[in-house]
């Protein structure tokens, strides 16, 4: 079916949980939890369910799997992407698995950056513990610094929106802010940034207030079996832990204008979206954010345009800098004889420069808006600030040393 689809112009295949391709087994073929199994049964969870995760993800025939499919579709093509979602999959195999001398995959999307901030289960979140974030993502960074390739990502149909979670979508200001800081801390990494759509708009969780307004049976499943049946969460928490990490966040209609049903569907159309529309969408649609230069559209175009017009954000070396700083998020970029420093303030309160940053811009002889590359303000404002060693809330600036 693969070479079905490459033969007739397909460009390449995102592959949904590939690494669930190969089990773990004893050595009669039986998996945890059948009869006569000599394994130990799956661990049980407080809902009275087992996660079949640990014996299904990153198997042992995996490598065989995936190498035997670059073969047998892939070989002798030309110009294909690959790239499997991987739960189960760390940072140090994710680095094997797309190495092109090891010939399986082209990218991966590892997770552990979006499912650590919770208390044990996706429902009970947390705020962003934002050095953790940082000892994650670097993680993955250094992982790939000699072999293999990144995906960056912060968003897609499973996550909520990165705006409302890790930013503050309570005001237009803040919401405009945080989508760009987010933006630009993320797609300076090394790595493919990819892009779920509305992100580039700021698109806002849907903020639902009653069960029945949700369709995603992730989420009704487990409030039946979290609430009703196991009670070991209120209808309360349950209910704020999927406004809050439920899937559907991610999944209202893409707002492409301000009309009734957001231009997803005609606004006369017979039959309505299965899902409301965010009523923001009024405020917040693609049409309304294409011709202006200050939306959160406009900037995600400038940061695209970077990894065109500057090798060093595609190809550069990266380090982390202030790692245990818990608001700003810096780190460098270097290749060559180049250097670009990356200071993104994650909080809506203004902070001072962190130390090796500020220890950083000691060392270069003075900066001018001529050295601002993108900022989330503007290149005057991002010279003064770092002048005067703080950022204002949700300021992220890149700069040439």
């Amino acid at each position: 079916m693969m070479n079905w689809w490459l033969d007739r112009g397909v460009d390449g295949f995102r592959m949904d949980v590939i690494t669930l391709i190969s089990k773990r087994t004893d050595l009669s073929g039986k998996l945890p939890g059948e009869y006569g199994s000599e394994l130990d049964d799956l661990p049980v969870g407080e809902e009275g369910y087992s996660n079949p995760n640990p014996f299904c993800a990153d198997g042992p025939r995996q490598d065989e799997f995936l190498a035997e499919m670059r073969r047998e579709v892939f070989e002798g093509r030309e110009g294909f992407l690959t790239v499997g979602e991987a739960p189960g999959v760390t940072a140090q195999r994710n680095e094997y698995i797309t190495d092109p001398a090891n010939g399986e995959l082209d990218m991966l999307f590892l997770f552990e950056h979006v499912d650590f901030d919770c208390e044990g289960v996706k429902w009970k979140p947390l705020p962003l513990d934002l050095p953790k974030l940082k000892s994650i993502m670097a993680g993955y960074q250094a992982a790939v610094k000699n072999a293999g390739w990144a995906s960056l990502f912060t968003g897609n149909h499973d996550q909520p929106r990165v705006v409302s979670r890790w930013g503050d979508d309570s005001s237009e200001e803040s919401r405009v802010r945080s989508a760009k800081a987010l933006g630009l801390m993320l797609h300076l990494h090394r790595g493919t940034p990819y892009i779920y759509q509305g992100e580039e708009l700021g698109m806002t969780d849907a903020h639902f207030t009653r069960l029945d307004q949700y369709r995603d049976l992730e989420s009704l499943n487990a409030y039946r079996q979290r609430v009703e049946e196991a009670k070991v969460q209120s209808p309360e928490s349950m209910m704020a832990g999927i406004a809050a990490r439920g899937r559907d966040n991610s999944r209202t209609p893409m707002q492409w204008d301000g009309s009734v049903y957001a231009g997803f569907t005609a606004p006369d159309a017979a039959a309505e979206p299965w899902i409301s529309v965010n009523p923001n969408h009024a405020e917040i649609n693609a049409a309304g954010e294409f011709d202006d230069p200050d939306s959160v559209y406009s900037f995600y175009k400038r940061l695209i345009a970077l990894r065109h017009d500057m090798p060093m954000v595609v190809a550069g070396d990266w380090q982390l800098l202030d790692a245990d700083d818990a608001h700003a998020y810096a780190f460098t970029r270097t290749l060559g004889d180049e250097k670009l420093l990356v200071v993104v303030n994650m909080s809506g309160r203004t902070v001072d420069l962190p130390r090796e940053s500020a220890e950083l811009l000691a060392v270069a002889d003075g900066l001018a808006e001529s050295n601002v590359v993108i900022s989330t303000y503007d290149a005057a404002h991002a010279v003064a600030a770092l002048a005067g060693r703080e950022l204002a809330p949700w300021e992220g600036v890149v700069v040439s040393l």
